[in-house]
């Protein structure tokens, strides 16, 4: 007979392939509704930017339909992205469920253009996104996400001020390059720059987000130092180049995180070859090859993907487009919103770790 608990111990056996763990003991199967020959149900996803939702909705369309008498089989496709756990001497941002750094070992690698076009394509699998820009002496990311003119409201709140993110492209958006003059150097020490990182964090209406993606200067500073003990971290992602110089000081990078205790998502190979517009179906390796995955072995830790270097995604940089928005179909595009999916896919896994 047909009921609830029939198609429950049928699907059983489904694991989720990241988290390798039964969809049902998981609780992400819901709402199973039997109506003559066709079974209805909603599947809850660990994150809207999951890169195996297909494989996973039809892993449980071929268990549902091995039962006898069941015609068809309706799957809902649903998210809920799972809070990262506390630690007792860090405080969470309100509303924030996971936060995520994106750092380079050194400045030039296009880790902003990274974080900000990671932002965008998560945002735009339906993900409540944030975007914090922590390169104080060089926050670029209003630029980039088209809000260069953009002004940020400041008002009284209960606590003090309170700052109202800038939005666009379904992400919201915080940065010194709101507060300064376009022209203005930032000249300040450790203190200053930790106590305006501090007040992103905490004195801004970031609402309900599923990621706040971090886009930290260079190097490993008071930014980091900041960053990794205010707050408890889903975890860090470091992107770099080929190039042999990028990758010794992504090395450095990498290892402050894990000294201080914060997991180490995985590594992007960012400029992995350059595609000329004029000649598609040709590749050149101008910084190096294959520096990201030696060293992502080396090291033990997941390579998230290789984006290559196109003049679509310098341009999209400068005009405030992205190019996830611009050019979805270019090869850049297609690595990028990969690399977000995975990025996804390691938080989802940490949470449940």
């Amino acid at each position: 007979m047909l009921d609830t608990n029939s198609i429950l111990e049928v699907l059983r056996p489904v694991q989720d392939p990241e988290l390798q763990k039964s969809l049902v003991e998981l609780n992400m199967i819901r709402n199973v509704k039997v109506e003559g020959d066709k079974v209805s149900f909603t599947l809850v996803l660990t994150t809207p930017a999951c890169p195996l939702r297909e494989f996973i909705v039809e892993d449980c369309q071929k268990a549902v339909k091995q039962l006898p008498g069941v015609e068809t089989v309706e799957i809902e496709v649903t998210a809920e992205t799972p809070q990262q756990k506390s630690l007792p001497d860090r405080t969470s941002v309100e509303g924030v469920k996971n936060i995520i750094a994106i750092s380079s070992g050194k400045g030039g690698v296009g880790k902003s253009s990274v974080a900000v076009n990671v932002a965008v394509a998560l945002a735009n699998k339906g993900a409540k996104v944030g975007l914090l820009d922590a390169d104080i002496y060089g926050p670029n990311a209003p630029n980039m996400l088209g809000l260069s003119q953009a002004q940020i409201v400041v008002r009284q709140g209960s606590n003090g001020e309170v700052l109202e993110p800038a939005f666009n492209y379904g992400v919201k958006l915080v940065s010194m390059a709101f507060l300064i003059d376009p022209d203005q150097p930032v000249i300040w020490r450790g203190p200053m720059l930790n106590g305006i990182i501090r007040q992103f964090l905490y004195q801004v209406e970031w609402g309900e987000l599923d990621y706040l993606i971090v886009d930290m200067p260079p190097g490993t500073g008071d930014a980091q130092l900041t960053m990794t003990q205010a707050v408890p971290m889903a975890g860090a992602i470091i992107v770099t180049t080929p190039q042999t110089v990028s990758l010794l000081d992504a090395r450095r990078g990498l290892k402050m995180f894990q000294q201080l205790g914060v997991k180490v998502l995985g590594i992007v190979e960012n400029m992995s070859y350059f595609i000329p517009p004029d000649m598609p179906e040709k590749s050149y390796d101008l910084f190096g090859s294959g520096g990201g995955e030696r060293t992502s072995q080396e090291l033990d830790v997941p390579l998230l993907g290789c984006i290559p270097l196109e003049i679509g995604l310098r341009e999209g940089g400068d005009k405030g487009i992205p190019i996830v928005i611009a050019e979805p179909e270019s090869a850049s595009a297609k690595a990028i919103m990969a690399v977000a999916e995975q990025i996804a896919a390691k938080v989802s896994i940490a949470a449940f770790a």
